[in-house]
């Protein structure tokens, strides 16, 4: 999941999502923030691996007119045994052109993939847009199951999970850690570098898994702008594909997913669950035109609870939020994802300037949007 706000508006004459910006604007990849979580000393039998990328890498758009470069680093933690990962520390090593990092996990099958997709292209890593870039056939990865180890986005943090409880990782696993690029407001060379707090799993250990909870983004132009070439959604989308190397675009997939869209600000998408467990942990991702965000379990039941609610979203705070009392589910409830966005926020953003309103749709660069639930769960 950011151009500072000098010479655009004070923070009071700013829509309600920019409010409170950060001391370097809510375009600026803030590193830190006051929502970060506090430092958590390690505890008996943890100890952090230290995982930087392994040269600097200076990004630039894979394509003459996008601002984004998705990047994946294969990392080696060297796993002589399995341990659990009960803590990720990312830190962003430029935050100016940092918009997000996801660590994945990388089965022992799949890792001469990444080596060679690492060697076919040229400089450190290789073009990556969504996810590591690899078929992972011995992770079998799904949106129920995705191999994430951690994220970072602007606001996150370490989030240290209770002793007992983390994601699993066997001998041999390596993590490619993916960095989302935004060349708006910075450029300059990178290097982040992740920080797991492993330990010994034990016999009761408890494995995490991440899902992940898509919706789709239809938003239209406003009446005055619908006269532009890209208001319409065909052009829209086709701009999109041509951007990142789409075949399909995601847009389009997610209608598949999620069913009938009606263009407009909210849009939303329920996921019936296939076995028990207990949510541990929500997280939310919008890009800048985000109003708010919220994640349902039985959503017009009497059953219904909120496990995630942010009216008022804040790019520069995308942390992960641990439930202060897990909430257990069983095989038939849903999760409804919802997200409203807004087209007049661009009119106070400087990473619009000069860019022509158009229909907006799920797109991986910074300007375009998403609607992600993120879902920390361990099954029954």
């Amino acid at each position: 999941m950011a151009v500072a706000l000098t010479g655009c508006a004070s923070s009071s004459q700013l829509p309600p999502n920019l409010a409170k910006p950060s001391a370097s604007g809510p375009m600026a990849h803030a590193a830190a923030t006051s929502t970060a979580p506090a430092i958590v000393p390690l505890r008996a039998g943890e100890k952090f691996l230290d995982l930087a990328m392994p040269t600097a890498y200076t990004p630039s758009p894979p394509t003459p007119t996008g601002h984004d470069d998705y990047r994946c680093f294969l990392l080696d933690p060297r796993l002589a045994k399995r341990v659990l990962v009960d803590g990720v520390d990312i830190v962003p090593g430029n935050p100016k052109v940092v918009h997000h990092v996801i660590v994945f996990k990388v089965a022992r099958a799949d890792v001469a993939m990444a080596k060679a997709a690492d060697a076919a292209t040229p400089g450190p890593g290789w073009t990556c847009f969504g996810d590591a870039g690899i078929s992972r056939g011995g992770q079998g990865a799904t949106l129920d199951n995705a191999p994430w180890v951690g994220a970072w986005a602007p606001g996150g943090g370490e989030r240290v999970l209770p002793k007992g409880v983390g994601i699993p990782l066997d001998p041999g696993t390596q993590i490619v850690m993916q960095v989302h690029y935004n060349l708006l407001v910075g450029t300059g060379p990178d290097v982040s570098r992740a920080r797991l707090r492993v330990s010994d799993p034990g016999p009761s250990a408890q494995a995490l898994d991440t899902m992940l909870l898509p919706a789709p983004v239809e938003l239209p132009c406003r009446r005055a702008a619908g006269v532009r070439e890209l208001c319409n959604r065909t052009m829209a989308v086709a701009d999109v594909r041509k951007r990142f190397g789409e075949q399909v675009a995601t847009a389009d997939l997610l209608h598949f997913l999620c069913g009938p869209v009606t263009p407009g600000p909210t849009q939303s998408c329920t996921r019936t669950l296939k076995e028990a467990g207990t949510i541990r942990a929500v997280a939310g991702h919008m890009h800048l035109l985000g109003r708010s965000i919220r994640i349902v379990v039985d959503k017009g039941t009497a059953s219904e609870r909120t496990i995630l609610a942010i009216p008022m979203w804040n790019f520069d705070d995308q942390g992960s939020t641990p439930l202060p009392t897990p909430v257990s589910v069983k095989a038939g409830d849903t999760l409804t994802v919802s997200c409203t966005h807004d087209q007049s926020i661009r009119d106070a953003l400087p990473a619009f300037k000069g860019q022509p309103e158009r229909y907006v749709v799920w797109g991986e660069g910074t300007t375009d949007e998403m609607c992600l639930g993120v879902v920390l769960w361990t099954r029954s």
